[in-house]
């Protein structure tokens, strides 16, 4: 099946940075956006897209040097 959809302007510049921030093709975030609205998912699941932008993220922090010691994990969690 395909599907023509028209959007604004402003609006596919944004669906576009959007999909180039979490690196998948617009079709994907589009597509994946309507399958949100039939079927809701689990608030608990975290996007794919996202769990990957946040490990991407991540990586970018310890190539940078910025990393703290496992036994400060947990450091003033109790204030």
């Amino acid at each position: 099946m395909q599907i023509t959809i028209q959007i604004p302007d402003d609006l596919q510049q944004k669906l576009t940075e959007r999909a180039s921030q979490l690196n998948i093709p617009l079709e994907t975030l589009i597509l994946e956006s309507f399958a949100d609205l039939v079927e809701p998912s689990d608030p608990d699941d975290t996007p794919t897209a996202v769990v990957l932008e946040s490990l991407r993220a991540s990586l970018e922090d310890v190539k940078a040097g910025r990393v703290y010691p496992i036994e400060q994990l947990w450091d003033g969690i109790d204030e």
